[in-house]
């Protein structure tokens, strides 16, 4: 039986009934030589993580005229939660196209192996094993199309173990005005599993942490607050003695936190064109898009709902009018 991962027998209790039997029975464990592939391209990937010294072979037999995955298999150079995942990995990818194996994520990947929806499959520090199983998808589909691995990752990733981006995780503390670590946990995911990504220290160094990221946002936020009290106490906050410029930058912040995020979950938002000074009302002028334009609450419920909340928030009257 595998059970180099355990610290005790306790330990073993965290580990779900699927991973169990993919330690001791992996079903997809083994090799595809070139005589199996009768016209389907073979692809042998290795990925190891240089933090734990784990490594994994991915085999995929491709139709190239289709892309499609025909078969894949394994092999795990690692522990019984290596073992389990990169059979559960290979798993995933069997009968899909490349590009949609490279949608397979490591939270799929434990999910996958979970035997509760709602109980990990794994301890939190092993959640690294189906990282790794991610990172050879990347490394195989790298070499079938003939591209550097790196192309394939359009962000920068900071939480390895979710996913979750830099530019990610800037939106949701900005947006949210998150301000601890644990806020970021609940709303993100990020930092959850093993924890690598909160501060050095960890089980993987990384580029960017956590705390750092949220401090330097806290700072900023800080700043922005404070600055926003000087222009209040020296009475130049009104919005009728702003600059243009300031006009414009005011009614974009109010936009940004307060509509768009509603517009977006319906698949629509909506863009400043202009403002302008009207008979004793400022009129802002907008421009709807997306599924806003064809919405018809773009000219009454939405158009007063924005036009209320300008209003209130800038202490101004306002006009919104649609271009």
């Amino acid at each position: 039986m595998a059970r180099d991962d355990l610290i005790g027998g306790a330990l073993w209790e965290e580990y779900s009934q699927e991973v169990q039997k993919r330690m001791n029975q992996p079903s997809n464990m083994g090799e595809i030589t070139e005589s199996e592939a009768l016209g389907n391209r073979l692809i042998i990937a290795d990925f190891g993580a240089e933090s734990c010294g784990d490594a994994v072979r991915l085999y995929w037999l491709i139709d190239p005229k289709t892309d499609q995955i025909k078969k894949s298999k394994f092999k795990s150079f690692g522990c019984g939660t290596a073992i389990a995942s990169s059979d559960m990995m290979a798993e995933l990818c069997m009968n899909k196209t490349v590009d949609d194996a490279l949608k397979i994520t490591n939270i799929d990947v434990e999910k996958a192996l979970r035997d509760n929806p709602d109980i990990p499959a794994v301890p939190g520090q092993k959640m690294h094993c189906s990282v790794m199983a991610y990172d050879v998808i990347k490394k195989a589909a790298s070499i079938y199309k003939g591209v550097d691995m790196d192309t394939l990752e359009s962000e920068f990733i900071v939480c390895e173990c979710a996913r979750v981006s830099q530019d990610t995780l800037q939106e949701v503390i900005k947006l949210n005005k998150l301000s601890s670590i644990e806020e970021i946990v609940d709303f993100t995911k990020a930092g959850g599993f093993c924890k690598s990504c909160i501060k050095p220290g960890g089980h993987e160094k990384k580029d960017i942490y956590l705390v750092d990221l949220l401090a330097e946002l806290l700072q900023e936020r800080t700043a922005e607050e404070n600055a926003r009290k000087i222009i209040e106490a020296k009475g130049e906050g009104k919005f009728e003695a702003m600059s243009l410029v300031q006009k414009i930058k005011s009614v974009e912040s109010i936009l940004e936190e307060y509509i768009r995020p509603t517009l977006k979950a319906d698949g629509g938002n909506v863009e400043l064109i202009d403002i302008n000074d009207g008979n004793s009302v400022f009129n802002v002028l907008i421009k709807y898009q997306g599924e806003c334009m064809s919405c018809s609450m773009n000219t009454t419920t939405t158009l007063a709902g924005i036009e209320d909340m300008l209003s209130f928030k800038l202490k101004a009257p306002i006009k919104v009018v649609v271009t």
